[in-house]
């Protein structure tokens, strides 16, 4: 955690690794039991794979990044679905960018 830099969210906080090589971005995700029972867990997690996916051609190749969901992704997740997620997550990739 320390190599890399952390931008956080309301719901999300990201943290962009230089891994080196010339391999597409990975991700790596911590959905910890305060967002919520499994279920709804699995459910962040499903999401923000879904957006990653999308979004993930914008980082740098050869990079690694890490999302952590807080308590309030399910509550995001819930009320405005794939689009509030990618909508966060993408916030966070703009500030990543930019930096």
């Amino acid at each position: 955690m320390r190599s890399g830099r952390s931008h956080a969210g309301r719901e999300l906080v990201l943290y962009v690794f230089p891994r080196g090589g010339d391999e597409p971005p990975r991700l790596g995700l911590s959905v910890s039991r305060k967002v919520g029972g499994a279920v709804e867990r699995n459910s962040v997690k499903r999401l923000l794979r879904e957006a990653f996916a999308i979004e993930c051609e914008r980082l740098p190749v050869g990079s690694d990044a890490v999302v952590i969901a807080r308590a309030g992704a399910h509550d995001l997740a819930e009320r405005e679905g794939l689009s509030g997620i990618h909508e966060a997550l993408k916030t966070l990739i703009d500030k990543a960018l930019a930096s």
